[in-house]
């Protein structure tokens, strides 16, 4: 008897419990939306993936100088192909809510973000050691 009470008591607490839980349902306008959207990204990062070769030349001369010219078209063709994969499987999944609800699997999410200035904190580290940027504080 006393084992019946238990798994009553339990039983009962999950079922209530459970249902505090509950979130509402997202309208169907939005997950086909989302959907869309995702389909959308994929097929533009397959065909804007080529893009990724000027643009990690650019940047990884940019902040690293002139071993870049090197590293660059390396980390490009990289890119290219990562970015083409991952936008032939979000075209191919744009059915499944991963990852996230629907979220990128890159970032950034499109070849023409991300040209922001960044600088890795080695760049940020050497400007700082810089004498240009150094105040010198014996004329006060």
């Amino acid at each position: 008897m006393r084992g019946n009470t238990v798994f009553l008591s339990l039983f009962l607490l999950f079922c209530f419990v459970t249902t505090s839980f509950a979130q509402e349902e997202p309208k169907p306008e939005a997950i086909a939306g989302k959907m869309a959207f995702k389909f959308t990204r994929g097929i533009t990062n397959v065909a804007t993936a080529i893009v990724e070769l000027p643009k990690q030349s650019y940047l990884t001369v940019r902040d690293q100088g002139g071993v870049g010219y090197v590293i660059g078209p390396i980390k490009g063709i990289g890119m290219t192909i990562y970015r083409a994969l991952v936008g032939t499987a979000e075209t191919v999944l744009c059915l499944v809510p991963q990852p996230g609800y629907y979220d990128p699997m890159i970032d950034p999410d499109f070849v023409w973000n991300g040209w922001e200035e960044h600088h890795p904190d080695y760049i940020k580290a050497r400007h700082a050691e810089s004498p240009e940027t150094t105040t010198d504080k014996k004329g006060e």
